[in-house]
């Protein structure tokens, strides 16, 4: 059976707190929705806004989907206003789109409160709106507002509505959980006779995620017969969010044996989430459900031990389904396997002794405050050390950093770094926005000459955590870096009393491991 995917990012979850994304940026991430494979990408309210016009004038030229349908969103018709005069009704016409979600009332706690009409003038509202469109060629779903609590409150309204609709002919008539206070079991006592009553009718869901059953609710819904899902990437939306496409989707595809994406697209899955996120700036949990980075990480001894053996022992499905990928981290659980394990990862091989040697490493250097679970580049290097190949690029001499405020708003950081490089002594300045940016700078500098290729490695994260807060400013500090070429990403970790001195630790290690990956 084939679920129809209804993506609703770009304007139901743009309204998550935080997140305000340019024509651009909606633009990019339509593509990455379409890339997916969904059916429909709803793209927006044309008549709410400048920005929300101006995305649908370029979509007209400039977007071009190769599985998905654009879809734009409005409302039914104001109160007292004809369907013909109303502007965002036709907004809606002017947007071309070949569909149409319209959003109506379908509570009559609403409709009395809300709209402070009364029900056949908000029946009216709706039926002559799905005409109206369907009149102008549109295809037309209809997303009933607070349709769950609407039939809890008073059903006879709801249901009343309901049948209004369903009679003008609209193509998906969605059941929508606006308040997100809904559970599974209400889902299917509720729908059941609804979808029992109208066996022709095309029906869909929309959940709110308020009681943290979005996901569930939705497959709920799915197993009565419902054949449209709406939901956004990584969960994004109002207050707690919408139903989770990311867990979604890959719960109907993989555990249910529905037909959603295609399967070639769902491998894809984890690389676009992460790329929504990194354009709506907000990184996506790392527990997340199939796209998290620790979606299919093992740390325990017993669970990596097992995962040598056999990913099925301990992983639900295989990770490169939807694009991700096992990691073993090493840390004071680890056992032997889990080192050998992600040795491996790094193209390293490791003896049994090697292993326990590197193990009571990571053991004393965790209980001093080091993290190497987070810190692979780092982890690489000491892996390194155990086989006997230390760096050997440069020798640390000494640095220096200050900063000096200029001004009420300008603040500048300079760094002196002196090392040697094949004997030749180097001493080389930096300025920077922070010390760290300056110390960055001034080493960049002084490898250059020896080591060109220094120059496409980008500093893409720096953060700080103080380990015992009870040492107050004598506690030690944890300093993560991220690192990129433009191709490859890594990351490095230093712990030191002294901040500074933590992240120059760290710095040293992106570059030294840099160069030894890039030599081997």
């Amino acid at each position: 059976m084939k679920i129809d995917i209804f993506d609703t990012t770009l304007r139901d979850g743009f309204q998550q707190e935080g997140i305000s994304p340019s024509v651009k940026d909606k633009l990019a991430i339509a593509k990455l929705i379409d890339e997916l494979g969904v059916d429909y990408i709803e793209g927006g309210w044309p008549g709410a806004s400048p920005k929300e016009k101006e995305f649908f004038d370029k979509a007209k030229k400039d977007l071009k989907l190769e599985n998905a349908k654009l879809v734009s969103f409005g409302s039914t018709r104001k109160l007292n206003v004809k369907v013909e005069d109303d502007p965002q009704v036709q907004a809606l016409i002017d947007s071309e789109t070949e569909y149409v979600c319209i959003v109506g009332k379908s509570s009559n706690l609403h409709i009395t409160k809300a709209l402070e009409t009364d029900v056949d003038s908000a029946i009216l509202m709706a039926t002559d709106t799905v005409k109206y469109l369907k009149d102008n060629g549109r295809k037309v779903f209809f997303d009933a507002e607070h349709f769950f609590d609407g039939l809890k409150e008073d059903s006879d309204t709801t249901l009343k509505i309901l049948d209004a609709v369903v009679k003008e002919d609209v193509d998906c008539f969605i059941f929508c959980d606006t308040n997100g206070g809904t559970l599974p079991h209400e889902v299917t006592d509720l729908l059941t006779p609804i979808v029992e009553k109208y066996p022709d009718q095309s029906f869909g869901v929309h959940f709110q995620n308020d009681n943290g059953c979005a996901v569930t609710n939705s497959l709920a819904a799915v197993n009565l017969g419902v054949e449209h899902v709406q939901g956004t990437m990584n969960g994004y939306g109002e207050r707690t969010g919408n139903a989770d496409l990311c867990t979604l989707i890959p719960n109907l595809s993989l555990k249910m044996d529905f037909e959603t994406v295609p399967e070639e697209s769902l491998e894809k899955l984890t690389p676009i989430a992460n790329h929504i996120a990194e354009l709506v700036n907000i990184a996506i949990d790392s527990r997340h459900p199939y796209v998290g980075s620790s979606a299919f990480t093992h740390k325990a001894g017993l669970h990596a031990s097992g995962m040598s053996k056999d990913n099925t022992l301990y992983e639900h499905i295989n990770a490169s389904q939807v694009g991700n990928y096992t990691r073993t981290t090493v840390s004071e659980l680890a056992g032997r396997a889990s080192v050998i394990t992600k040795a491996k990862e790094f193209g390293i091989e490791l003896t049994n002794d090697d292993a326990k040697n590197l193990i009571e490493q990571v053991q004393d250097l965790e209980y001093q405050g080091f993290q190497f679970e987070a810190a692979d580049g780092s982890l690489y290097l000491l892996m390194k050390k155990i086989k006997g190949e230390e760096p050997s690029f440069f020798d640390f001499e000494s640095f220096r950093v200050y900063s000096e405020r200029r001004n009420s708003e300008n603040v500048v950081s300079e760094a002196v770094c002196k090392i040697s490089v094949d004997e030749e002594r180097f001493v080389t300045t930096g300025e920077g926005v922070g010390p760290v940016d300056a110390l960055n700078k001034a080493l960049k500098s002084a490898l250059n000459k020896n080591y060109p290729d220094v120059d496409k490695i980008k500093l893409t994260d720096y953060k700080v955590r103080i380990i015992d807060s009870s040492d107050g400013t004598e506690a030690k500090t944890r300093v993560l870096v991220e690192f990129t070429d433009g191709e490859i990403n890594w990351s490095t970790i230093g712990v030191h009393e002294n901040i500074i001195n933590a992240s120059w630790n760290a710095l040293c290690d992106g570059f030294n491991y840099y160069f030894m990956e890039s030599s081997s």
